[in-house]
């Protein structure tokens, strides 16, 4: 029994050994001018699309056509 509970504290120790490893690692890892430059150019892409969006509500308000009136 006492080499099952041995064994288990060295497999939990060894996975969060691992699991910390994996993290800091992670964290340490640069990022490349291509991965900024994708955020960018989607970040870019998202506000414009947000601007279209909005553009065309407001031009369906300003004609009139709203959702309630059929």
């Amino acid at each position: 029994m006492t080499a099952v509970a041995v064994s288990l504290a060295v497999f939990v120790v060894v996975l969060i050994a691992a699991f910390v490893f994996v993290g800091w690692r992670d964290r340490n890892r640069l990022s490349s001018p291509e991965d900024s430059a994708a955020m960018r150019d989607a970040a870019s892409t998202q506000a414009r699309y947000a601007a279209e969006r909005h553009g065309a509500q407001g031009e369906v308000w300003r004609s009139g056509q709203t959702s309630n009136s059929t």
